[in-house]
């Protein structure tokens, strides 16, 4: 029996790694690209383009599969979200963290011109609050991203950040 278990060994460990090594099935259906207008590298800034709220890098990660976002916050905050679709419950979600610790789960879909994510967190003060995000890519290559909060289960809504993504030269 000793003798068998490095050939057992090896047999499950090559054929692990093999499977492993075999092209994913990839994300080539329409659904994974609901997104990638939001890809690239971006100036955010208020509607008229005076205030800069920060930059933001979204890159095109795991064969198409993912959402990668590096914000950088011009008062010195940053936070990272990872955004795919999820195929067997067919919605998008983003997982969200920031260098202060807040943690946002957002799901959504795309609802033909905007991609709407929302998702249940607290306030700072610690009483429930609903999130909503809206992306909504405009005829000129910019990002309109709306951030509204509701403190009354979506019976109403509050804005609370307004931002324009306006893509970097050769980006």
């Amino acid at each position: 029996m000793n003798r068998l278990l490095p050939v057992v060994l090896g047999i499950v460990l090559f054929s692990t790694t093999a499977a492993a090594q075999q092209t994913p099935p990839g994300c080539t259906t329409p659904e994974y690209r609901q997104f990638d207008f939001w890809m690239g590298i971006w100036t955010v800034t208020d509607s008229a383009g005076g205030t800069t709220y920060g930059t933001n890098l979204i890159t095109g990660e795991e064969s198409g599969c993912l959402l990668h976002e590096h914000w950088r916050g011009s008062k010195g905050g940053t936070g990272q979200s990872l955004n795919f679709y999820d195929r067997q419950g067919q919605y998008w979600e983003q997982v969200w963290v920031a260098s202060g610790g807040t943690v946002l789960r957002l799901t959504g879909h795309f609802d033909g011109s905007s991609m709407v994510l929302e998702g249940d967190g607290a306030s700072p003060s610690g009483p429930p609050i609903r999130n909503r995000i809206a992306w909504t890519p405009q005829p000129d290559g910019r990002v309109r991203q709306v951030w509204s909060t509701s403190a009354d289960s979506g019976a109403t809504w509050k804005v609370g950040f307004d931002g324009w993504y306006r893509k970097q030269p050769g980006s």
